[in-house]
């Protein structure tokens, strides 16, 4: 009974950061301790000239503070309708939801992603290249749910597992649960259930989630389930490219979302984080 009650811990607020070694970052050696927003334009401007693309880079850890610090970033008129490449380890479930459901407001493109940046001499702004070798675990996949079109290119890993309450998270399976603890979380595995369906997403995504306690690797998805749970809508990411080097969907715009009723006020959040962090 008490790994059934484990097993359903799953699902709660936040998972605390690790180090991806191996990684390299535009805004440095390592990824910022909290969700960063920044412009990027395509470089060499030698190369692409006046079609040189642009979008917005999103590194980092989802936080309390993410989902406000998104809106500031927003006021700026040129993001609606813009591109989100996502580079993230997850974060707070909470923080997640709003700042996916502001990215459908804005009607996102989502994608998976990291931004290198380019030399650049004489003090022009640099310029930079989006490379597909690129991670979105735990909560990004649901901020990737958020674009009201979804592309993850055959390199990008997308990864998804059971986040822990963290005062917990060392022995959670000796541990013991309290009915509110399990209030909670089945709370909030209903709230992004809710979500899941309200972005066009396959609640699958939840269950293959729940299926990885935190003391396993964490599931990488494949681009079947990818397909299948609609994390992925559209086949190339721009315009001006061919449907190559992407999970293929057959389809080139996103499912209509699910229309719902608003939710009820939430209680306040259960604070989490990975095992063993």
């Amino acid at each position: 009974m008490k790994r059934c009650f484990a097993l359903v811990l799953a699902l709660i607020s936040t998972s605390a950061p690790f180090h991806l070694a191996g990684h390299s970052f535009a805004q440095g050696d390592s990824k910022p301790s909290t969700m960063q927003f920044e412009w990027r334009t395509e470089g060499p401007a030698a190369q692409c000239g006046r079609s040189c693309r642009t979008w917005v880079s999103a590194v980092g850890l989802v936080t309390d503070r993410t989902a406000r610090d998104f809106e500031i970033f927003a006021t700026d008129s040129l993001v609606r309708g813009a591109t989100l490449v996502l580079d993230s380890e997850g974060g707070s479930v909470l923080a997640a939801m709003a700042l996916g459901r502001a990215i459908r407001r804005l009607d996102m493109t989502t994608t998976v992603g990291r931004t290198l940046v380019l030399p650049e001499g004489n003090g022009k702004e640099p310029r930079t290249t989006l490379s597909s070798r690129a991670r979105c675990e735990s909560m990004c996949a649901f901020i990737l749910l958020g674009g009201a079109r979804r592309h993850v290119p055959q390199e990008a890993r997308v990864l998804v597992h059971q986040i822990w309450l963290g005062s917990k998270s060392k022995r959670a399976l000796e541990s013991s649960y309290s009915a509110e603890e399990i209030s909670r979380v089945q709370r909030d595995v209903g709230s992004l259930a809710r979500y899941t369906v309200e972005m066009g997403g396959g609640i699958e995504l939840i269950e293959a989630a729940l299926r990885v306690p935190p003391w396993e690797p964490m599931h990488e998805l494949s681009g079947e389930e990818i397909r299948r749970m609609r994390l992925a809508t559209i086949d190339w990411l721009f315009d001006d490219q061919t449907p190559t080097g992407s999970v293929t969907t057959g389809q080139s715009t996103a499912p209509t979302p699910t229309t719902l009723p608003p939710p009820a006020t939430p209680a306040p959040p259960v604070r989490a984080r990975r095992a063993g962090n």
